[in-house]
């Protein structure tokens, strides 16, 4: 018997977070709504008291030194989608999600700079003309995949 996956898998990160708390915020929407991993660039993360469902044991958490360092370790055929509010964007209500996707955020006040949105595959935003705090973001653009693509979710445990 074959094994087939034809949802394809997600993963999450931010280049150059800010906070501790919007990557374990970020984490915990990630492994609820299906994400296969998340990531940093150029950031770190701290283990945080708030993460009741263990994020840590469930998804892995990379953190790459560099956007390069990223690039040379995304996954074959995986699209690289930035999330941003620019002029070249697709909103994301009317955006496909490719099979295979890693979406990368920006820090709230400096967003993801030019140099890196010229590396993405493709940018989507959300509506709105100012950024929301980067961990909600995710969550709405992970939410968005769910409801878009069909996803059999991990069975959820606090354990």
């Amino acid at each position: 018997m074959k094994t087939v996956n034809k949802r394809g898998y997600c993963a999450i990160g931010v280049y150059r977070g800010k906070t501790h708390h919007n990557v374990g915020t970020l984490w915990r929407s990630a492994y609820i709504l299906g994400a296969s991993y998340i990531f940093t660039v150029e950031g770190k993360y701290k283990k945080q008291s708030s993460d009741i469902t263990r994020t840590w044991s469930r998804i892995p958490l990379f953190q790459y030194k560099t956007i390069d360092d990223l690039l040379s370790n995304i996954p074959y055929d995986c699209r690289l989608v930035g999330v941003e509010i620019d002029e070249r964007a697709e909103l994301l209500h009317e955006f496909e999600h490719p099979k295979r996707a890693i979406y990368l955020l920006g820090a709230e006040d400096t967003g993801l700079p030019e140099e890196v949105l010229e590396k993405c595959h493709m940018i989507i935003k959300l509506p709105g003309n100012s950024s929301l705090n980067v961990s909600v973001t995710g969550s709405i653009v992970l939410h968005d995949r769910a409801t878009k693509v069909p996803t059999e979710f991990p069975p959820y445990h606090t354990e």
